[in-house]
């Protein structure tokens, strides 16, 4: 019985030496995207004229499958117009704008005006009062048109109280 217990200690001693095993990845570097400094989850408001149209919705910044760095999605997930547009980016001046940016999103075609949009590092008060990175920028739909919005909003922090 005591060899059959030293026999399973000694397994799964040798499993965990074996399974930290790092040969080949300390140098591994899965990289990021072109468009990473201006990317990320964001939660926003939609304004007009400063009143508050749409409250807290999320909405994602992310790169191209062609990673170019030089245009990102602007997604809002349905949340507040049904748009999901590819615009024009600045990385280095984290700003973006774009006219006539076609929509993806299905049965919705519309298509949207960019203004304005900046990123600021740590450039916003989130609702519970930490500091984030801001984003905002002006907007138009073709549905609506001769009607900018605000949207105005900070990075998505990750903690449970600053979900909306």
């Amino acid at each position: 019985m005591k060899l059959k217990i030293n026999f399973i200690l000694l397994l799964v001693v040798s499993a965990f030496f074996i399974s930290c095993d790092n040969d080949g990845y300390e140098d591994y570097d899965a990289g990021g995207t072109n468009v990473e400094d201006v990317s990320g989850e964001w939660y926003v408001q939609l304004l007009l004229e400063e009143e508050v149209i749409v409250d807290y919705s999320l909405i994602s910044t992310y790169n191209t499958a062609a990673n170019t760095g030089s245009e990102m999605w602007v997604d809002d997930h349905q949340n507040i117009w049904w748009f999901k547009v590819k615009t024009p980016v600045n990385v280095q001046a984290k700003s973006f704008s774009g006219t006539g940016l076609a929509s993806n999103v299905d049965d919705y075609e519309i298509t949207v005006n960019i203004s304005n949009g900046m990123i600021a590092e740590n450039g916003a008060t989130t609702t519970e009062g930490d500091v984030a990175d801001g984003i905002s920028f002006d907007i138009e739909f073709s549905d609506d048109p001769g009607t900018v919005y605000t949207v105005l909003g900070y990075r998505k922090t990750g903690f449970l109280e600053g979900e909306h």
